[in-house]
């Protein structure tokens, strides 16, 4: 009598045994980069520069009281120029995943196309975070503590707790201050840019303030990637990456994080741009492992690492 046969399947190797597979491959939804779109490229920089690249700047003059002269005979004041600067050093980056030439062989899906997928979503959401963390460095903090008020900070740590969610007159109150304390230039014109985790959002959005993007947007406009709408001159783009912006701090996690900024907000420094790269002979064994990784050489950074007049681009919404 001849010995049973046992049916086995081994997935990790691609071997699959009395059991029929459906046609189509289920795939986690990818999130797609929110932050680091809104990151200005540091330009002229790149290979055989080093590691550190330093950013140069003229600080602003002061406004004199009083800029007439007594007379046509009068000596013109003179002010001296000040400089300033901001230094970002580059780091690398990567992450990479192997399979063997047996899997490839004999799997019904293809194991590299698989990998080039996943790992190009786990590199746009690492390199999200990565400006999601810099766009947090800002000085400059708001902190609502009523419905109607807030506390700012500017040393850029939290000290006070938020009390309740972020809402349109938060809103107005970061306008204005950006506007008229900081001087920060507006993102596109008119407008600056906040980026919200989904919570934040939610306290602004039913408001009737809240304006749908279809109600200020014109026929070439351009709409940023999930953005809803707008609020006191701010548009909203929503971040549903919780390793980005965290959905509920303060009392009772309360309040969804969000940062709100303007021109010259974050600089991204490249050597090597994160790109995906393939080993088809991975550890030398005549090619039956092989190797998927993405990799990079980059740096994110506030581009003005200040919390004063003219210089603050960016003002972050948080809690202790």
């Amino acid at each position: 009598m001849s010995n049973p046969t046992t049916w086995t399947y081994d997935a990790d190797s691609g071997v699959y045994k009395s059991h029929h597979i459906s046609s189509k491959l289920m795939e986690q939804s990818a999130q797609k980069m929110i932050f680091v779109p809104f990151t200005d490229k540091v330009q002229d920089f790149g290979k055989g520069m080093g590691e550190t690249v330093t950013l140069m700047h003229y600080k602003d003059l002061a406004d004199p009281t009083s800029a007439q002269l007594d007379d046509d005979d009068s000596r013109i004041p003179i002010d001296k120029l000040q400089m300033d600067k901001r230094q970002i050093t580059v780091v690398p980056w990567g992450r990479g995943v192997e399979y063997t030439s047996m899997m490839q062989d004999l799997s019904k899906f293809d194991p590299a196309n698989a990998a080039q997928k996943k790992l190009t979503r786990q590199m746009e959401r690492a390199m999200d975070k990565a400006a999601a963390t810099a766009f947090k460095q800002a000085k400059v903090i708001f902190i609502p503590t009523s419905l109607t008020g807030g506390s700012v900070e500017t040393d850029g740590v939290p000290t006070a707790t938020a009390l309740v969610n972020i809402n349109a007159d938060h809103l107005g109150i970061i306008r204005d201050y950006m506007a008229n304390t900081i001087h920060a230039p507006f993102y596109d014109g008119s407008n600056y840019v906040g980026i919200f985790s989904t919570k934040g959002l939610r306290g602004v959005k039913q408001d009737r303030r809240f304006e749908s993007w279809n109600m200020y947007l014109r026929k070439g406009d351009f709409i940023f990637r999930s953005e809803p709408g707008r609020c006191e001159s701010i548009r909203l783009v929503e971040c549903v990456n919780s390793s980005a912006l965290t959905d509920g701090v303060g009392t009772g996690s309360v309040l969804g994080e969000g940062v709100v900024f303007g021109e010259e907000a974050v600089s991204r420094a490249e050597v090597v741009t994160p790109e995906l790269r393939a080993n088809p002979n991975f550890q030398g064994n005549f090619g039956l492992k092989k190797a998927v990784a993405w990799y990079g050489i980059v740096a994110y950074a506030t581009t003005w690492d200040s919390a004063d007049d003219y210089e603050a681009k960016i003002v972050r919404v948080a809690s202790a």
